[in-house]
């Protein structure tokens, strides 16, 4: 698809932690890994520290040797294990036909495997306009400004990063691994509870944007 008009309202969404909750999943798939490998993995530790991309965890468990032939072998198990055990976040069809009922479009920017972001996404009937993988914290300001996106919305400190460097309105949501305190020290424009919050906040944002709701 090719970008969208910066005049066009834009909103970018992460997603474990913020549109699905991926623990249950990455748990499994972290489990059958160690099975596989006959490696240790504290796959609880794990998923309490979601956001980062996948070798920044498996570096804790494995040589940095094997690493990248891990993050291999975890993303080809990924689709059987994890794809039917995860949820959607609470909000998450709502804050995305939020954006469509006022005009807008919508972008998921993720650390996550493309692929495997891209299945989560179909399996819970969940359609964004884009979907970029591979991307995290900064790096995901290259596809913000690509497609143009005004807000991006995300619950990790690296979300925050991301939209700052983009120079979007950076709205994050406590449902992942940092507090809510930690995400405004972070630089977040508006911190929600949870995306059942994001409706209401999109209404007054579209009314005064860059303003509206700040907290």
């Amino acid at each position: 698809m090719s970008p969208m008009a910066s005049t066009e309202l834009t909103v970018g969404f992460d997603l474990d932690m913020t549109l699905i909750d991926s623990r249950p999943g990455i748990r499994a798939c972290y489990v059958a890994l160690a099975e596989r490998t006959g490696t240790f993995i504290d796959a609880d530790l794990a998923v309490t520290r979601l956001g980062p991309p996948l070798v920044e965890e498996l570096i804790h468990w494995f040589p940095a040797a094997q690493v990248p032939a891990m993050a291999d072998l975890y993303r080809e198990m990924y689709p059987s294990i994890a794809i039917a055990a995860t949820p959607a976040m609470a909000g998450a069809r709502e804050a995305i036909d939020a954006v469509r009922a006022a005009g807008g479009r919508t972008m998921v920017v993720t650390a996550k495997y493309e692929p495997n972001a891209k299945l989560h996404l179909a399996h819970l009937g969940i359609e964004p306009d884009v979907v970029v993988g591979d991307l995290w914290a900064e790096q995901k300001a290259a596809a913000l400004r690509e497609y143009g996106a005004g807000v991006y919305v995300g619950d990790h400190v690296g979300d925050v990063r991301g939209a700052r460097a983009a120079g979007a309105f950076s709205v994050a949501v406590a449902t992942g691994p940092c507090p809510a305190e930690e995400l405004r020290e972070a630089g977040a424009d508006v911190v929600l509870s949870g995306l059942a919050d994001f409706p209401e906040w999109l209404g007054g944002y579209r009314e005064a944007p860059g303003t509206a709701l700040r907290a």
